[in-house]
């Protein structure tokens, strides 16, 4: 009896130490199909709010601001070097044409000048004795007592000393010349807005003595972004306010833009030329010009949906039949603090993320909360 329960708890034994195996086996598969079945289920769809773009005529004016300058402006500067000893304008001061405005020490000038009166002088008596000596000669060949090659030679030196008085007299008018170049004038009406080399100081020929605005016009000058640029149109009226004053104003359109980008600020200078600009309105002063859009057809889309892809402003499309997103890259006009103003990148229909962009990624899914027109 005592043996058979000893095979019996043996058998048992045996089939425990085998089963146990089997039992973790199952269980191991078990595990494995659960977390299978967890893996493979996706991912909830993310909720973001949408909105819809739309074209629609007008929009708020485009406000820029810039400056006063001289539509014509010129640098006045000596035409020969030499020493200034004095320059009779200051910054701000106002000229007519022919007023000096700087002048050189003429010492050097004027002694070249008394050297080609004298030169002058010295060949008219030549050529007075040239021509004595050729009517003596002629009278002598008519009569016979002169040879035909003292009368030639008489007629040399005649022709000789006409030349030479020529060439004083050219001379006597570049020295003349030189002198004038001494002083520096005025060549139209303006305002001094810069000056170069002070008093006592050795100036180079053509080097810059006086800036000077001359009063042809005015300009209302503006850094207008590329961006900017595209969405204007052409020959439009820009009015021009004082921004200190906004009752000053006046009205142009644009004279000239910049063919090259500032390298630092990548922004191109635009002229506006303006008609009638008010007294009020000095060379210098700070003002805002103002473009009214109302004509163009435009796309805003909330500030919210504006994110970056490669440092270049982007949105998040979604494509209505998968409902999943993707990144666009978009040409941004202007913006403010609740609207982007879009030039290029987005169409008529496109559905835009306007919530939730920070969290996205290209083809995720998403569940739309809500639609804005």
């Amino acid at each position: 009896m005592t043996r058979s329960r000893r095979d019996a708890k043996g058998a048992c034994s045996r089939l425990l130490a085998l089963s146990l195996p089997v039992v973790a086996l199952l269980a191991a598969a078990t595990l494995s199909a659960c977390s299978d079945e967890t893996d493979s289920a996706p991912p909830d769809p993310r909720p973001v709010r949408t909105a819809t773009v739309e074209k629609r005529e007008g929009g708020k004016p485009l406000v820029l601001t810039g400056r006063i300058e001289a539509a014509d402006e010129a640098a006045l500067g000596f035409r020969i070097p030499g020493r200034m000893i004095e320059r009779t304008v200051r910054v701000g001061d106002r000229v007519q044409a022919g007023q000096v405005v700087a002048r050189l020490e003429p010492q050097n000038e004027m002694n070249a000048l008394r050297s080609a009166q004298a030169n002058l002088a010295t060949a008219r008596a030549r050529l007075t004795e040239a021509r004595n000596r050729y009517e003596r000669q002629e009278t002598l060949l008519a009569q016979g007592w002169t040879t035909r090659a003292q009368f030639d030679e008489a007629e040399k030196a005649r022709t000789t000393a006409e030349a030479q008085i020529d060439a004083a007299e050219a001379q006597l008018k570049f020295a003349h010349d030189q002198v004038s170049f001494t002083e520096l004038a005025a060549d139209a009406p303006g305002i001094v807005t810069a000056t170069g080399a002070e008093p006592h100081e050795v100036v180079q020929a053509g080097q810059m003595i006086v800036r000077l605005a001359r009063e042809a016009g005015r300009d209302g000058v503006f850094d207008v972004p590329a961006n900017i640029l595209r969405s204007v149109p052409a020959d439009v009226e820009i009015e021009v306010r004082l921004t200190d004053d906004p009752a000053v104003k006046a009205t142009g359109r644009v004279r000239t833009v910049s063919p090259q980008a500032d390298p630092v600020t990548r922004t191109f200078e635009v002229k506006v030329g303006l008609t009638d600009p008010p007294e009020a309105m000095r060379l210098g002063a700070t003002v805002n010009g103002q473009v009214d859009l109302d004509a163009l057809t435009t796309i805003e889309i909330p500030a919210s949906a504006l994110t970056k892809i490669n440092r270049q402003p982007a949105v998040w499309i979604v494509d209505p039949a998968e409902l999943t997103v993707s990144l666009r890259n978009i040409e941004v006009a202007r913006f403010d603090p609740a609207t982007v103003m879009v030039s290029e990148g987005l169409d008529v229909g496109d559905v835009i993320v306007t919530a939730g962009v920070q969290a996205l990624h290209p083809g995720q899914k998403v569940r739309i909360l809500g639609a804005e027109p």
